[in-house]
């Protein structure tokens, strides 16, 4: 059983200052960072990444802190459009925005040292068919996948409420659209399991694992789509964890509360604890019937 490596999203910590949100991590404890490329925290756009980018690894390594890019800044691209353009717009040059995005992030993400690049599809624009959608979708992320395999760093494809690839079922239909790419892993939002997955969490959590690059956390309820502190939604975590550990999983779970980044340092404080709570309750539990250890 693989001991479980927690890290926070900077997208929870927007007020802070990168420097002082990776500080505030490490002095908390955690073992790494999800890292959100957006104009407050290391700006994929502006100029001079490759320099900010060493500067970054280097206080990364001075603070013993893993990390994994994360691609979903809402405004980053397009300052009327949330999370716009996405691989799925009919403007052939706005999709090819978001695809140059994530070949930025590849690159980060290698000099980093990241264990994934995530990213997810983007939802269907009106009018467009799933045919369609789907065939942009695989089309926009094959240089990714070549760059990503190239540089070593698996992509993490999310699936996301709402969007095209939605569940993990959608997830298993574009690896076999893009013919099972080694590069291609999943980012396994566990909330999001709760949300709308047919398995419950831990065990959507078995059934992903052979393909698992990148997991986030929160709490949430069934049918609504919204990131919740700890202890405010309806998923057990410790079950959770325990097959995340029975998994062999070893990149890092990554607590993700965007929309509480007003509050973002007294969340990642109360957030380790009940983590590593609910890790230790679930290793002492029976492992079920049918998983691994």
């Amino acid at each position: 059983m693989t001991a479980l490596r927690f890290g926070y999203g900077t997208n929870g910590l927007t007020d802070l200052r990168l420097t002082d949100a990776l500080a505030l991590l490490a002095g908390l404890g955690y073992d790494g960072v999800g890292l959100t490329l957006d104009h407050m925290h290391l700006d994929p756009l502006a100029p001079g990444l490759a320099g900010r980018t060493r500067r970054v690894a280097k206080r990364l390594a001075e603070l013993g802190l893993g990390v994994t890019v994360e691609t979903g800044a809402r405004y980053v691209l397009d300052p009327r459009r949330k999370h716009g353009p996405t691989f799925l717009d009919p403007d052939p040059e706005d999709r090819a925005r978001r695809v140059d995005l994530l070949l930025r992030a590849v690159r980060v993400a290698a000099d980093l040292g990241a264990h994934a690049v995530h990213c997810f599809s983007g939802i269907v624009p009106a009018g467009v068919a799933p045919d369609t959608a789907w065939q942009r979708l695989a089309d926009s992320l094959t240089p990714v996948l070549e760059a990503a395999a190239t540089a070593g760093v698996p992509l993490a494809v999310e699936p996301e409420p709402g969007h095209l690839l939605a569940t993990l079922a959608d997830f298993h239909h574009l690896r076999r659209l893009l013919g099972d790419p080694p590069a291609l892993g999943l980012t396994l939002d566990l909330g999001h399991c709760q949300c709308l997955e047919p398995l419950p969490p831990a065990d959507c959590v078995r059934a992903a694992a052979p393909w698992l690059r990148h997991v986030q956390i929160e709490d949430m309820r069934r049918g609504v789509h919204d990131h919740l502190p700890f202890g405010e939604g309806e998923i057990d975590f410790p079950p959770v964890l325990a097959a995340l550990a029975a998994a062999g999983y070893r990149g890092l779970t990554v607590v993700e509360l965007p929309r509480h980044s007003h509050a973002g340092p007294h969340h990642a404080e109360r957030s380790l604890p009940f983590l590593r709570r609910a890790a230790a309750t679930g290793i002492q539990a029976p492992v079920p019937e049918g998983s691994t250890s």
